[in-house]
């Protein structure tokens, strides 16, 4: 007897073990439920989906200009950097004038001897002309006359056309700006020797910004004049820009076959957008329709899926998506989701079909509740 209650002892014992490491077991293969705030879900929701072609290019201004010397001198001073404001007429670029004034200072000696020479030969020319009235002199000596006052008169002529040239070479080695801007690139400094043609800095209007773009000549046709561009530019991050599209040029390049769009931006641009990076769509069309952040869709392969909040739990749910935005990155849902539907915003890899969710206080809700705890 008492050895069959021994053996009854510890067959209960071992089932007691048995049913422990089964609820063991149990309990480990039971997902914990998954911590969320309100930031990590997004509810969809219906918004414009624009259509059209990719625009690619860059901003650059609208009113520039490259200044270049006019006269072969030395730089004696520049008198502006890069980035600097100027106002039409303010001086840039100061040329060595020396030669030029001295240039300038024969020239005027030249008038002055010319306009002697023809002041003597018009009265020489009035009196004979009184004494020929008279009979006093001859036809011969008036006409000579007559042919010093008008070689002389030429000579004057001439004389004058060479010091307004001489005055106006001067006057090109004093380089101003052409209108209100900056200055965008400085190209020389003092002491370089600046040749007829040689750039000397680029002055630029940022108050004329304007976005030039290519557009591949496939999807030229559905261009035109007056529609709407939103892009964003690099550098800036999420910020969007607007504008409409100025021109379409006629032609396409022989090299890339991409054809060059004109396109006026919206509103007041930062001056530092000049010469950045830009890319955006030509809206040629415009819908309504679903669209998923790319940060809430996972994809393996050509199969995509998101996790939906449904009650208590989240699902995986299969889904059907078309193009991509280039601009934001989102997705266009065309089947699987509908409107109002909760999905993770960054969802994990560790997730489980059917795992239970808990909702727990925003992060900024909770810092500022503990920041009002220490006061």
């Amino acid at each position: 007897m008492r050895i069959l209650f021994i053996a009854l002892a510890v067959a209960a014992t071992l089932a007691g073990c048995n049913r422990g490491a089964g609820a063991d077991a149990k309990a480990a293969t039971t997902p914990q439920a998954l911590l969320i705030a309100p930031e990590d879900v997004i509810t969809l929701k219906p918004s414009a989906v624009t259509a059209g072609p990719l625009i690619t290019g860059s901003i650059q201004p609208d009113r520039r200009a490259d200044l270049r010397a006019e006269v072969s001198a030395v730089v004696l001073a520049v008198l502006k950097e890069n980035g600097q404001a100027v106002q039409k007429g303010d001086l840039l670029v100061r040329l060595d004038d020396t030669s030029i004034r001295d240039s300038l200072l024969s020239a005027q000696e030249a008038e002055r001897a010319a306009g002697q020479a023809f002041d003597q030969a018009e009265r020489q020319f009035q009196r004979l002309k009184t004494l020929r009235e008279s009979g006093m002199t001859s036809a011969q000596q008036m006409e000579d006359a007559e042919i010093r006052r008008n070689t002389t008169q030429s000579d004057l002529s001439a004389a004058k056309a060479r010091v307004v040239g001489a005055r106006q070479q001067l006057q090109r080695t004093e380089v101003r700006a052409p209108f209100d801007g900056i200055v965008a690139d400085r190209k020389v400094s003092a002491g370089d020797t600046a040749q007829v043609g040689k750039e000397l800095l680029k002055v630029m209007d940022p108050r004329s910004l304007r976005f030039e773009g290519l557009v591949s000549s496939d999807a030229i046709q559905s261009i035109r004049a007056g529609q709407a561009v939103s892009f964003r530019v690099n550098g800036y991050g999420s910020q969007d820009f607007n504008g409409r599209v100025r021109l379409v040029s006629p032609t396409a390049n022989p090299t890339t076959r991409q054809v060059e769009v004109l396109v006026d931006i919206a509103g007041d641009a930062p001056a530092r957008l000049a010469g950045l990076y830009a890319e955006g769509r030509v809206e040629a069309s415009s819908s309504t329709a679903l669209v998923i952040p790319a940060s809430a869709l996972v994809r393996e392969g050509d199969k995509s899926w998101a996790w939906r909040l449904q009650g208590n739990a989240i699902r995986k749910v299969a889904l059907t998506v078309g193009d991509r935005d280039p601009r934001r990155g989102d997705y266009v849902v065309i089947a699987g989701l509908a409107d109002g539907d909760r999905l993770l915003r960054h969802p994990g890899g560790t997730l489980k079909d059917g795992q239970a969710v808990q909702a727990t206080a925003s992060a900024v809700t909770a810092s500022n509740a503990a920041s009002s705890a220490v006061r």
